[in-house]
């Protein structure tokens, strides 16, 4: 039985106050979203390098973006990357901590043989990733047509720097579809083979946290981003402490291909197979009443009754889209879950029992 937490977890008041405690200068390099950074620094320049990822491509992470960001800060000499934004920041952000001559595909080649030449420092922006606390880089690799991971311990961040102020902002829809990821991670985590006491008691306040918060947003009668953004931001970190012990699964490993095929954002990608993918474990005869035990606590209902009464939740946070609604057909939930078994096999590992080829399709297909 093994659980670690990597990096150290910090909380500033503000990005300005984070640039004043780390002395942020020459050596540095903050990669962000230009709509991320200036408001932040309330129109004051940057003290240190600045790399915008939005130049090199909308969307989440792929090979051919951080190929193109290797290929602009070749040569440069600096020494900490300071990663600000979500998930496609901090995963890019993890891939440029070694040496200049490797590429996106040598660096999944050499893999754990990488040594790092550079410190991170990672501010997340959204409530979802939980990637400032795992060794988890995810790309969409464009000629495969599916995401694939790189786990090695070379990819944690020295620190989690968390900032509550920097989620105000966000974007309802954005807000949704990170927190419903964090819920996933959470859950997914809880029900692996490889769970612990320690990964369970954090993925068990990261699911209380967040359920607790969509409660309260379902008696206002108002899906809106909530005032107090601090409680999902810890939520998303406990997440991600979860399952970067534990591993997330099934659901993870078909959201995949939906993001990278129709370019579905990954917490929507999930919130699709989500309860179709917790429905087949059932019917298999998974053990789920460790998760049961929690969701009958947080809905004060009998665990037999906890799943209908979560996913009708989910459904009021975030509307759910069908597979049908963006283009997804039989023939196609076979080919995307052929990609997963061929694929996704890392992710697979983590589930509470074995999916077959047949099944995943069966799934992808209640989801049309």
């Amino acid at each position: 039985m093994e659980f670690s937490i990597k990096p150290a977890i910090a909380l500033y008041d503000s990005l300005k106050g984070f640039v004043e405690a780390k002395a942020l200068g020459e050596g540095d390099l903050i990669v962000t979203n230009e709509y991320v950074l200036s408001p932040q620094l309330g129109g004051e320049a940057a003290p240190c390098d600045v790399l915008y990822q939005e130049k090199y491509g909308q969307g989440e992470p792929s090979d051919e973006m951080v190929d193109a960001i290797l290929g602009d800060i070749k040569g440069k000499q600096y020494k900490r990357i300071v990663a600000i934004g979500g998930g496609t920041i901090i995963d890019v952000s993890k891939l440029l901590l070694f040496s200049d001559e490797y590429n996106v595909e040598a660096l999944y080649e050499q893999g754990s043989a990488l040594t790092r030449e550079r410190e991170l420092i990672v501010i997340p922006t959204t409530c979802g990733t939980g990637s400032e606390v795992t060794n988890i880089s995810i790309l969409e690799f464009k000629q495969k047509k599916t995401k694939m991971g790189l786990a090695i311990p070379q990819l944690y961040a020295d620190e989690a720097a968390l900032i509550p102020d920097m989620l105000k902002t966000l974007p309802y829809g954005v807000f949704a579809t990170s927190s419903i990821d964090a819920l996933v991670h959470a859950m997914e985590s809880y029900v692996s083979p490889k769970a612990t006491p320690f990964s369970r008691m954090f993925g068990k306040g990261a699911m209380e946290k967040i359920l607790k918060g969509y409660q309260k947003m379902q008696d206002a009668g108002e899906a809106k981003l909530p005032d107090d953004m601090e409680d999902f931001l810890i939520a998303s970190t406990m997440a991600g402490v979860a399952f970067g012990n534990a591993g997330c699964a099934a659901v993870h490993a078909l959201a995949y291909p939906i993001g990278a095929i129709y370019h579905v954002p990954h917490g929507k990608a999930n919130h699709m197979v989500f309860e179709a993918t917790f429905n087949m474990y059932k019917e298999l005869g998974a053990d789920l009443s460790p998760a049961e035990e929690v969701l009958a606590e947080i809905f004060a209902c009998q665990p037999e009754e906890t799943w209908e009464k979560m996913f009708a939740l989910l459904d009021f946070v975030l509307q759910r889209e069908s597979l049908g609604s963006i283009g997804v057909d039989s023939d196609v939930a076979g080919e995307m879950a052929a990609s997963v078994i061929q694929n996704q096999q890392r992710l697979l590992a983590n589930n509470p029992l074995e999916l077959t080829q047949e099944q995943i399709k069966i799934i992808y297909e209640r989801c049309i």
